[in-house]
């Protein structure tokens, strides 16, 4: 029983730490448009979202609640093997950060899960009607309804203030887009937050701490929410600069119809009680919001690389999760190889990611290519009146003029 409660604590310990992670990593969720379109400094945004997602993790448990009684089997479960799952969410999440791309800490967690509970007591235990209709389905779904609204938002916002003074029209969108922000960081801490506090309640169930069915206690939901805001707080600067910029560049109405569709998504979803990747949604409404401005272009180099880390994000931490299982299966010492693999691998990428720093003061720096099909698209869209786009040339050619055999013919002018 004493060795059991030390598993026990590293397992909750080690659900914290992915919560952490969690916080930085999906920081640009709620503010990266925000930061982008200078709404709000980085720091007092970044602070912003962090007290709104401690104050999510209270309205609700739906989500924990699909995690810890309705993807797996909980008779089948071990402290162990829940151990396992979160080794290899935090190591995909602490990979992607590196690169600064936006996957889904949901999908990491879920896929380290299914895995290691595979893993341990076969495919059996996995339900399979769960994971598709409250994971699979809402993935590949709310990106695109949240693209879609995004991209129509942006349009009307866009026609109903064309006649309007544009620095008073700029200014009003970034109030809404500081009142969007917050809401989204809302909905993060009613969704994400969640998704650790069903892990540590599914590990309790699995140690006979807690009865089978039973809500997340309080404390779960407090230390859940802390770590998701601390997280948050320190900022996942690398992610925000892809998010803001990497993808598209916002203006503050783009952004404020960004933030309020992916907001009426999330909200909506955690109330169903569906564990929807906030990456996925937000990354949805901030291409549709590029796209619904004319003009507006989408960096689909960016894009493509998000796309195939999405796809990688289950498989990848389902199979990290079931190696980890598989070790600490050969009991206590298998355990603790594990967790000092954990260690110095989350080590080593920290380590690797200092030798190009992102931080508050480079965040929208960024020196992200176009891409092919992006220049095809500026290529063929017309300046304004009386400029001309950057890059481009305009060459006029010489008025004819008579012949004559003393005159040269006039240079051409290039403007």
């Amino acid at each position: 029983m004493e060795n059991f409660s030390l598993i026990l604590a590293i397992v909750v310990v080690t659900a914290l730490a992915f919560d952490f992670t969690n916080g930085f990593h999906d920081t640009a969720n709620a503010m990266a448009t925000t930061i982008s379109t200078g709404a709000l400094k980085p720091k007092i945004a970044v602070a912003m979202s962090a007290a709104l997602n401690l104050v999510g993790a209270f309205l609700s448990v739906e989500v924990a609640n699909t995690i810890s009684k309705g993807l797996v089997d909980e008779s089948g479960i071990r402290p162990e093997v829940i151990f396992a799952a979160l080794v290899g969410a935090i190591l995909w999440n602490l990979a992607t950060w590196l690169v600064g791309l936006p996957s889904s800490s949901s999908h990491a967690l879920m896929g380290g899960l299914i895995g290691a509970t595979v893993a341990s007591a076969g495919t059996g235990a996995v339900h399979g009607d769960v994971l598709v209709t409250k994971v699979l389905l809402p993935a590949v779904a709310a990106p695109i309804v949240a693209g879609l609204a995004a991209m129509v938002a942006t349009r009307f916002s866009y026609a109903i203030g064309k006649n309007a003074d544009g620095e008073a029209t700029r200014k009003g969108y970034r109030a809404g887009q500081i009142a969007s922000a917050g809401l989204v960081s809302l909905a993060h801490g009613t969704n994400d937050a969640q998704k650790t506090m069903g892990i540590i309640t599914l590990a309790l169930i699995a140690g006979g701490s807690i009865a089978p069915g039973s809500n997340p206690p309080t404390w779960v939901i407090l230390s859940a929410g802390l770590a998701i805001a601390l997280g948050t707080y320190i900022g996942g600067w690398r992610i925000i600069r892809t998010m803001g910029k990497g993808l598209t560049d916002l203006q503050p109405q783009q952004g404020f119809a960004a933030q309020t569709s992916a907001a009426t998504a999330i909200l909506t979803s955690s109330h169903l009680g569906f564990s929807l990747s906030t990456t996925h949604v937000v990354s949805g409404s901030v291409m549709g919001a590029g796209l619904g401005r004319k003009g507006g272009v989408v960096r689909w180099s960016t894009a493509t690389r998000m796309f195939v880390a999405w796809g990688l994000t289950l498989p990848a931490a389902a199979l990290v999760g079931a190696l980890a299982e598989s070790v600490t299966d050969l009991g206590d010492w298998g355990t603790a190889v594990v967790a000092v693999f954990l260690v110095a691998a989350s080590a080593a990428i920290w380590k690797v990611s200092r030798r190009e720093v992102v931080d508050h003061t480079n965040v929208n720096d960024t020196d992200e290519p176009a891409g092919v099909v992006t220049t095809a698209i500026a290529a063929v869209t017309p300046p304004p009146a009386g400029t001309v786009a950057d890059g481009l040339t305009a060459t006029i050619p010489a008025q004819a003029t008579a012949p004559a055999t003393d005159a040269a013919v006039p240079p051409t002018a290039a403007v």
